[in-house]
């Protein structure tokens, strides 16, 4: 079998002219590298250079070696520095899930900058999954999740990146839009908008709307900004964290009311692999969700 060392010596060879040249090259004895060359030879069956006095000159089976060595030697260097850097964590795929809907506009700056101060790892974000997001991450289809829910599963590790309150959205001439808080029987006759997300994983619903027996009509919205836009026509109601609602209050003729006497604050967490805590990128990416 062909060996790195065995291509190496054809390109000191080639490089370098002499027997001697050559040896100095790889630093090794002139001995040690004809010891090499005999042996290459008779292990691969074929002449591979002739002496041309001092110089030696490479036969036709020799210049196809070294053809080879030119070709893969860098090739090899090269995927070396790639596989230290993603050992190191300064060069991968950054795979994340993202459970959370209204988390997209967040995401959005947090990536440009990601994406700046790590220029050798690229980005993907899912988040219309065929399984759930924790299925996703056990399943080393995602690296990083990005969701509201802790679920406990051994080798998973939930780093908390900031707390939010989840608010009502209404339009400003609507009849909530004065109120300080809602409780869940004035939604009763309502038109709740959702993300398509079952309501068993939305907060409004588990702890907020089922525990007081009211179940509003609802209709399914994708798109947060069409969403937006219909409560801004009085045309419906939406639940948002605080931090973007805020900032259509201050576009739309929008308000924001809290849901409840005490507020329905949450925690917006980073799952990872507890193997994976320890990757540079993935750090990086936890550090700077963090200061937004």
């Amino acid at each position: 079998m062909i060996e790195r060392t065995h291509l190496r010596i054809m390109l000191a060879l080639a490089e370098n002219g002499t027997l001697t040249a050559a040896a100095n090259a790889l630093f090794l004895t002139q001995p040690a590298l004809s010891h090499q060359m005999r042996y290459l030879e008779q292990k691969l069956e074929v002449t591979l250079w002739q002496r041309d006095g001092r110089q030696l000159r490479l036969t036709q089976a020799g210049e196809l070696l070294l053809q080879i060595a030119r070709q893969v030697l860098p090739v090899l260097e090269q995927t070396e520095k790639t596989l230290r850097a993603y050992g190191e964590g300064r060069q991968g795929v950054l795979r994340l899930g993202v459970e959370c809907h209204p988390c997209y506009e967040w995401l959005k700056t947090i990536l440009v900058e990601f994406l700046a101060a790590m220029p050798d790892v690229d980005v993907d974000v899912i988040n219309k999954f065929q399984f759930s997001g924790l299925e996703g991450l056990l399943n080393h289809h995602v690296d990083l999740l990005v969701t509201p829910d802790v679920i406990k599963k051994t080798g998973l590790v939930y780093e908390p990146l900031f707390n939010y309150e989840l608010v009502l959205l209404v339009a400003e001439s609507h009849a909530l839009a004065d109120q300080k808080f809602i409780v869940a029987h004035d939604l009763i006759s309502e038109l709740l908008l959702t993300f398509p997300v079952a309501h068993e994983r939305l907060d409004v619903f588990t702890q907020f709307l089922l525990p007081a027996g009211v179940t509003p009509k609802t209709k399914i919205i994708e798109s947060l900004d069409i969403m937006v836009q219909m409560v801004s026509l009085n045309r419906g109601l939406t639940v948002l964290p605080n931090w973007l609602a805020d900032e259509y209050c201050s576009t739309l003729p929008v308000a924001s009311v809290q849901l409840g006497k005490q507020g329905l604050s949450k925690t917006l967490f980073a799952a990872m692999r507890q193997t994976d805590v320890t990757i540079d990128y993935i750090k990086t990416f936890v550090a700077m969700a963090k200061q937004r």
